[in-house]
Protein backbone atom coordinates (compact mmCIF):
# COMPACT_ATOMS: atom_id res chain seq x y z
CA UNK A 1 0.00 0.00 0.00
CA UNK A 2 1.65 3.52 -1.15
CA UNK A 3 0.80 6.10 1.25
CA UNK A 4 0.48 9.62 0.21
CA UNK A 5 2.14 12.02 2.53
CA UNK A 6 -0.72 14.61 2.41
CA UNK A 7 -3.04 11.62 3.88
CA UNK A 8 -3.78 11.09 6.96
CA UNK A 9 -4.38 6.94 7.83
CA UNK A 10 -7.37 6.23 9.74
CA UNK A 11 -6.50 4.91 13.47
CA UNK A 12 -8.89 2.59 15.12
CA UNK A 13 -9.25 3.09 18.80
CA UNK A 14 -8.06 0.50 20.29
CA UNK A 15 -9.39 1.17 23.94
CA UNK A 16 -12.66 2.91 25.59
CA UNK A 17 -12.49 6.07 26.94
CA UNK A 18 -13.15 4.66 30.37
CA UNK A 19 -9.61 3.11 30.05
CA UNK A 20 -8.21 6.16 28.24
CA UNK A 21 -5.51 8.64 29.65
CA UNK A 22 -5.63 11.58 27.29
CA UNK A 23 -3.31 14.39 26.33
CA UNK A 24 -4.21 17.66 25.35
CA UNK A 25 -2.30 19.34 22.33
CA UNK A 26 -3.43 23.09 21.31
CA UNK A 27 -3.32 25.05 18.16
CA UNK A 28 -4.51 27.85 20.12
CA UNK A 29 -1.48 29.14 21.41
CA UNK A 30 -1.55 28.18 24.72
CA UNK A 31 1.80 28.30 26.99
CA UNK A 32 2.53 29.32 30.74
CA UNK A 33 2.93 32.49 31.57
CA UNK A 34 6.82 32.19 32.44
CA UNK A 35 7.40 30.40 29.02
CA UNK A 36 8.58 32.53 26.12
CA UNK A 37 5.80 33.69 24.12
CA UNK A 38 4.81 33.07 20.63
CA UNK A 39 5.74 34.87 17.58
CA UNK A 40 2.34 36.05 16.38
CA UNK A 41 4.07 36.77 12.64
CA UNK A 42 4.57 32.97 12.67
CA UNK A 43 5.91 30.21 15.18
CA UNK A 44 6.45 26.87 15.15
CA UNK A 45 7.98 25.81 18.14
CA UNK A 46 5.62 24.08 21.12
CA UNK A 47 5.69 24.35 24.51
CA UNK A 48 5.47 21.14 27.29
CA UNK A 49 2.76 21.99 29.66
CA UNK A 50 2.83 19.76 32.69
CA UNK A 51 0.20 17.34 33.88
CA UNK A 52 -0.28 19.69 37.32
CA UNK A 53 -0.43 23.23 35.38
CA UNK A 54 -3.08 25.08 37.06
CA UNK A 55 -5.16 27.30 34.71
CA UNK A 56 -4.04 30.51 36.23
CA UNK A 57 -0.35 29.83 34.93
CA UNK A 58 -1.92 29.83 31.41
CA UNK A 59 -2.04 32.69 28.77
CA UNK A 60 -2.52 32.55 24.91
CA UNK A 61 -0.11 34.28 22.69
CA UNK A 62 -1.40 34.47 19.11
CA UNK A 63 -2.66 37.22 17.12
CA UNK A 64 -4.74 35.47 14.34
CA UNK A 65 -7.65 35.12 16.48
CA UNK A 66 -10.15 36.59 18.98
CA UNK A 67 -8.94 34.60 22.20
CA UNK A 68 -10.96 36.97 24.45
CA UNK A 69 -12.84 34.43 25.67
CA UNK A 70 -10.37 32.27 26.11
CA UNK A 71 -8.32 34.75 28.23
CA UNK A 72 -10.95 34.96 30.97
CA UNK A 73 -11.35 31.27 30.74
CA UNK A 74 -8.56 29.11 29.04
CA UNK A 75 -10.69 25.89 29.13
CA UNK A 76 -12.52 27.43 26.00
CA UNK A 77 -9.71 26.17 24.04
CA UNK A 78 -7.49 24.12 26.97
CA UNK A 79 -10.03 21.94 28.69
CA UNK A 80 -8.11 21.11 31.19
CA UNK A 81 -10.18 21.45 33.83
CA UNK A 82 -13.25 19.47 32.14
CA UNK A 83 -10.51 16.29 31.35
CA UNK A 84 -9.26 16.20 35.19
CA UNK A 85 -13.17 16.46 35.78
CA UNK A 86 -14.01 13.64 33.74
CA UNK A 87 -10.91 11.64 35.08
CA UNK A 88 -12.84 12.03 38.64
CA UNK A 89 -15.99 11.07 37.30
CA UNK A 90 -14.63 7.98 35.80
CA UNK A 91 -16.03 9.09 32.37
CA UNK A 92 -11.76 8.87 30.93
CA UNK A 93 -9.02 6.53 32.59
CA UNK A 94 -6.99 9.73 33.43
CA UNK A 95 -5.08 12.71 32.22
CA UNK A 96 -1.32 12.66 30.87
CA UNK A 97 1.16 14.05 32.63
CA UNK A 98 2.47 16.00 29.28
CA UNK A 99 0.30 18.28 27.06
CA UNK A 100 1.28 20.49 24.45
CA UNK A 101 0.54 24.16 23.09
CA UNK A 102 1.21 25.50 19.50
CA UNK A 103 0.58 28.23 17.70
CA UNK A 104 -1.06 27.30 14.59
CA UNK A 105 -0.53 29.79 12.44
CA UNK A 106 2.36 28.91 10.46
CA UNK A 107 3.70 30.05 6.75
CA UNK A 108 6.18 27.14 6.94
CA UNK A 109 3.82 23.94 7.19
CA UNK A 110 7.04 21.88 5.46
CA UNK A 111 8.56 22.41 8.80
CA UNK A 112 5.70 21.45 10.39
CA UNK A 113 5.21 18.29 8.85
CA UNK A 114 9.30 17.10 8.96
CA UNK A 115 10.44 18.64 12.40
CA UNK A 116 7.37 20.15 14.07
CA UNK A 117 4.90 17.19 14.08
CA UNK A 118 7.38 14.18 14.28
CA UNK A 119 9.09 16.12 17.63
CA UNK A 120 5.15 16.30 19.20
CA UNK A 121 4.20 12.84 18.64
CA UNK A 122 7.68 11.82 20.58
CA UNK A 123 6.71 13.07 23.07
CA UNK A 124 2.94 12.07 24.03
CA UNK A 125 3.77 8.74 22.56
CA UNK A 126 6.39 8.82 25.74
CA UNK A 127 3.71 10.20 27.74
CA UNK A 128 0.81 8.29 29.69
CA UNK A 129 -1.64 9.36 27.22
CA UNK A 130 -3.59 6.61 25.13
CA UNK A 131 -5.76 8.99 23.34
CA UNK A 132 -5.29 12.90 21.97
CA UNK A 133 -7.84 15.52 22.07
CA UNK A 134 -6.37 18.21 19.28
CA UNK A 135 -8.13 21.63 19.85
CA UNK A 136 -7.63 25.23 17.81
CA UNK A 137 -8.11 28.57 18.77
Amino acid sequence: MVMSKRCIPYTPRFRESQQSVFALVTTAGVHLRNQEPYKVDGDNNWRLLPEDVETSQLMVTHGHYDHTDADQDINCVFPIDRLRELAVEEVIGGVSDKHLGFMGYSQNLRDIYERVAPEMAKIIMRSKADAVILTAG
